[in-house]
């Protein structure tokens, strides 16, 4: 896609049959559902936000939620599979969170990047990341 005003944060989602984008100018976050071709059809906004500037940011825990990072409010919203916000966490230091990954032995800590103090912020979250990659195997 050619016309996404300020495309920013991307990931997929958890069965990978669709990509979301973080649409700053927006303040919203789309969906582009995958075809078997890689082309991508009936797009659409997955979650409208509000409050200054837009998303960023973006994670996929195992149960198919989606960690936003929101520097417009100084906030990472958790979003179930369907849009729902499930919690809200707030920067505890600068409005400005920009990044967030799932990390930690369990995956279960999200570290958010906050650009005004240049923190980097943890919070144990409810369920652990889906993880980006497998270890490769020796033989």
């Amino acid at each position: 896609m050619d016309n996404i005003p300020s495309p920013n944060g991307i990931v997929l989602d958890y069965s990978e049959t669709s990509v979301l984008v973080a649409v700053t100018r927006a303040n919203a976050i789309w969906r582009l559902p995958l075809l078997l071709d890689g082309s991508t059809s009936k797009v659409g906004v997955f979650v409208q936000m509000s409050g200054g500037v837009g998303p960023d940011g973006m994670a996929v825990d195992i149960d198919g939620n989606l960690a936003v990072c929101h520097p417009g409010l100084g906030a990472v919203w958790l979003f179930d599979p369907f849009g729902e916000p499930l919690l809200r966490i707030d920067s505890p230091t600068g409005r400005t969170v920009t990044n967030c990954a799932y990390g930690g032995s369990d995956r279960d800590y999200l570290y958010v990047t906050e650009a005004d103090t240049g923190a980097i912020l943890r919070a144990k979250m409810p369920r652990p990341g889906k993880p980006m990659a497998y270890p490769s195997r020796s033989r």
